[in-house]
């Protein structure tokens, strides 16, 4: 009887240990989002959400603070975390306000700190007017679907079974819209924002919480490892150069670059700097996986062809305009980040934002440099080109003025003169023009009787 005993409080330590184990092994992987959403947010969070699959994370929990950014990133990180197979909650560390709002409503968990806020997430432009309703339109629908996705639930009354959402797309629109109307929550003209107390009362928060631990104890999760993606100096690096902004700048350097080079072919300084912005145009996007080998050679390949037409191939046809396909292409296919293609929502977005940046960069670079390229390459504060000029008082003339001395000299007639040909004069040869104009032959005696515009005249002998 005792060792039945004995066996059976073994088996329960054993059962117990294990359980404890199993609760220790819970992973968390924590993702900051804290700055303006963006490329640099929207590739930081792509490297911690894979890193959160290398290591077989339980919950993936996002660290928000942020006043919004750009919705063509918002959208790709909402569409990030929805097609997440394990859950996603979000800390909201004080702001989490347009772009920052969507992601979050995303989440399958909303937790907030006291004095946050949730919402504003009307589109608006770079000096904070709201955008016309077109965009206003795509972001309602955007931020209506994402509310819808995390379902309903059904409740009982009595013998009334009624069916509310659990985060009310309604609500999320309002968000967006001020011409939203609801009912004790907002009026007409105004845009929902929320308070911690006010998101939980409708639906939009599911606890308020101090820190990291705090949310996870509120979610019963009490023994886990934490994992953190912490960004190294070279993603800072990256992050700075594939900011639309400076790649903006950098496509316009190589577009006048390449301009002021065909222009005053020989000088250096225009191809160095384009050499410069395509390596750091190139490299990060390259070393990021965005931005392809073939991409590069493409445009390498352009620039050839731009330069064979203009220097070797009379006129402007095929291979210039080939030239200009694949430079343009190459700039806006390496700047396409390939996984918007995981989300076939997103597809138009990613060819279009590129596409207008390049071409949008490209053709402003080409006005600047028309307007006041004339005017660099003529003015005597650049060293461009040369600005002495050769004047015909001061000496300067086109041809070889000492063929004059061959005047009354006699020579032989080399080829048949119809009225010109060739003569030779001692042991050189001329152009020579009769100055009758009549027909002389092969081989017979001339005299020089008159020079001009480079050619001798001669009558036969």
């Amino acid at each position: 009887m005792i060792r039945i005993v004995s066996f059976l409080l073994g088996v329960l330590c054993w059962v117990n240990s294990s359980y404890a184990e199993a609760e220790q092994n819970k992973i968390v992987y924590q993702v900051d989002i804290l700055e303006e959403i963006g490329p640099k947010v929207w590739r930081l969070v792509k490297k911690s959400f894979r890193q959160a699959d290398e290591v077989n994370a339980d919950y993936i929990l996002i660290r928000m603070n942020t006043y919004g950014g750009m919705v063509v990133y918002a959208d790709s990180l909402r569409s990030l975390i929805l097609n997440q197979k394990r859950p996603v909650w979000v800390f909201i560390d004080n702001n989490a306000a347009s772009a920052g709002a969507l992601i979050s409503i995303a989440c399958d968990r909303i937790y907030m700190r006291e004095g946050a806020n949730i919402g504003a997430a009307t589109v608006v432009n770079q000096s904070g007017e709201a955008m016309p309703d077109k965009y206003q339109s795509y972001m309602r629908s955007m931020i209506r679907s994402t509310a819808q996705s995390h379902g309903m639930d059904t409740l009982v009354s009595g013998r009334d079974t009624v069916l509310r959402w659990r985060r009310d797309p309604r609500i999320a629109e309002a968000m967006v819209d001020q011409s939203i109307f609801i009912d004790g929550l907002s009026d007409s003209g105004k845009i929902v924002t929320f308070t911690p107390h006010e998101a939980i009362r409708y639906g939009f928060c599911d606890g308020i919480a101090g820190n990291i631990e705090e949310v996870l104890s509120q979610e019963n999760v009490g023994h886990y490892t934490l994992y953190r993606y912490v960004p190294t100096v070279m993603d800072k690096v990256i992050g700075f150069l594939i900011n639309p902004i400076l790649q903006g700048l950098l496509v316009m350097i190589i577009v006048g670059g390449i301009y002021f080079e065909l222009q005053t072919p020989g000088i250096g300084f225009p191809l160095a700097a384009a050499a410069v912005a395509c390596l750091l145009y190139f490299a990060p996007l390259y070393l990021e996986g965005i931005a392809d080998s073939w991409e590069i050679f493409a445009f390498i390949a352009g620039v050839v062809l731009l330069i064979l037409e203009i220097f070797v191939i009379p006129g402007f046809g095929v291979a210039g305009i080939s030239g200009i396909i694949l430079i343009l292409g190459a700039l806006v296919f390496a700047a396409m980040d390939k996984v918007y293609f995981s989300f076939p929502e997103n597809i138009v977005s990613a060819v279009i934002r590129p596409l207008l940046l390049v071409a949008g960069c490209a053709f402003a670079a080409l006005g600047v440099c028309m307007c006041v390229g004339a005017r660099m390459l003529t003015s005597r504060k650049w060293a461009f080109a040369l600005h002495a000029e050769q004047k015909a008082e001061d000496g300067y003339v086109g041809v070889d003025m000492s063929i004059q001395a061959t005047v009354g000299m006699s020579g032989m007639t080399v080829t048949d003169l119809r009225p010109a040909g060739k003569v030779r004069i001692g042991t050189d040869i001329y152009d020579a023009v009769s100055l009758l104009g009549d027909y002389i032959a092969k081989d017979n005696p001339v005299t020089v009787r008159k020079f001009m515009s480079g050619q001798v005249y001669v009558v036969r002998e």
